[in-house]
């Protein structure tokens, strides 16, 4: 049985909502998307609720528009602006001598309850990268085994209440309910990894506008992320007063000639700040000079980040680049001369289904990881923002439990219409006479009729 998600990626200079149809084996099928330009947004964070609720509503009716479906719910991404994120662990004991699913729950709990996390802040994710049952390390899924004793470490993502609390406003406010959030660095990891990446350990940075995020994934999950308040909007700025232009024409700039390998020395014609009626010339020299600055910077900021992380010498597969600044030219291989020779790879947001042209490209990573997520390509047994243990088996449970409902309403409408045909008939129910002598196999099945109907009437 399929159903229908919306997933909404709230960016600093755009808002992308993607509806998809998610089938019993998880996979998607994109039917409608719609992506404006943001307003109330800074670097991903709210700003103005109600110039962030248009753009966000916009975006939406423009899906349910293409897609021709109405859905009213909403996973959304949430910038890493306003996250910390703190490592923990827990230990239960198994009482019944074999792990099951709520076994795996308490420990879950028990860890984010030994974490140290501050007041103002709200637990985003709590991803587990170790498990231990008695004194077997490292295991990769504990579900089933045998043991007196299950442990676990954890990384946990929190984020500042003021700033979940206003996403979620704006995107109410928009007509739609958040049903989850996610880390859009999470989010973007989820749609360009691939298991070798993430099991020989690997470093994720979304390159945005105006934020870099950068996640570390080793072995069973996230074991580090931080954010950077730097993207492409800032080579824009730094175009911008370097040639003394309009930040319009700088961004026409940036797009069309900049480039990180090849020097040019070609001379364009720009427009001055406060007078466009009046040009110069500029050699693109000087245009590369400025840019290769401002992106070597950012760069080794964030390599920056990955020496302190202490996790450098577990991301045996290298580094991969996401998100709208990668696409910029020659970003690769200054990179890889910025992180110690690693291996670079410029990635993109695995295909759907029925995907647009347009969400193939690396700017889409985010939105495109929340629709994957929907489609159980979280962390297993990680706990989510709605304090939700998340497991492969959730889906099948709940299933199990709209099945159930719906027979159970089905037989109690059946009856009531029986009984609504006899009484406008003016027929009774037939009388049975009990006393009448029954076989065994008749005596059973009219006890289970009369069970029955007591318990439904």
């Amino acid at each position: 049985m399929s159903r229908t998600v919306l997933a909404i990626d709230i960016g600093s200079t755009k808002v992308c909502a993607i509806i998809a149809q998610i089938d019993d084996h998880q996979q998607i099928n994109i039917t409608g998307t719609g992506t404006v330009k943001a307003y109330g947004l800074k670097r991903g964070s709210i700003t103005n609720i109600d110039l962030a609720s248009k753009s966000i509503k916009l975006a939406v009716e423009d899906a349910k528009r293409i897609s021709g479906d109405e859905i009213y719910s909403a996973v959304v991404s949430i910038s890493g602006a306003y996250t910390k994120s703190i490592n923990s662990s827990g230990i239960v004991n198994i009482q019944s001598k074999e792990i099951n699913l709520s076994e795996i729950e308490r420990v879950m709990k028990t860890s984010s309850y030994n974490a140290n996390i501050p007041t103002d802040y709200e637990i985003l994710h709590a991803l587990p990268y170790n498990f231990r049952v008695d004194e077997q390390d490292f295991i990769e899924d504990p579900l089933g085994m045998n043991a007196s004793r299950l442990e676990v470490k954890t990384h946990i993502i929190t984020t500042q209440k003021s700033n979940l609390n206003n996403l979620k406003k704006a995107v109410n406010a928009a007509g739609i309910e958040v049903e989850s959030v996610v880390l859009n660095g999470y989010a973007s990891s989820i749609s360009t990894l691939n298991s070798d990446e993430k099991e020989l350990g690997v470093v994720v940075i979304d390159m945005g506008s105006s934020t870099s995020n950068i996640i570390i994934h080793s072995g069973n999950s996230i074991k580090y992320n931080d954010f950077l308040g730097v993207g492409s909007n800032h080579i824009t700025n730094d175009l911008s007063k370097a040639l003394h232009t309009p930040i319009t024409i700088a961004e026409n700039v940036k797009l069309n000639y900049c480039s990180l390998t090849e020097p040019l020395n070609d001379l364009i014609e720009l427009p001055e700040i406060g007078d466009t009626d009046k040009t110069k010339e500029v050699s693109l020299d000087i245009v590369n000079t400025v840019v290769f600055a401002r992106v070597e910077e950012t760069l080794m900021i964030l390599a920056q980040f990955v020496e302190q992380s202490g996790l450098k010498d577990q991301i045996g597969a290298g580094i991969v680049l996401t998100g709208g600044f990668s696409r910029m030219d020659g970003i690769r291989d200054l990179a890889m001369a910025t992180f110690d020779s690693h291996s670079v790879r410029l990635a993109r947001p695995k295909e759907m289904n029925g995907a647009f042209k347009n969400l193939k490209e690396p700017e889409y990573a985010s939105a495109i990881g929340l629709l994957m997520y929907m489609a159980s390509s979280y962390t297993k047994y990680e706990i989510d923002v709605n304090g939700k243990v998340r497991h492969p088996k959730e889906r099948l449970r709940e299933e199990t439990i709209i099945r159930n409902l719906k027979t159970t309403t089905q037989v109690e409408d059946s009856i009531t219409l029986a009984t609504n045909d006899l009484g406008n008939n003016n027929q009774k129910l037939p009388i049975v006479d009990v006393t009448k002598t029954k076989k065994p196999d008749e005596v059973s099945l009219y006890g289970k009729f009369m069970s029955w109907a007591t318990q439904v009437f």
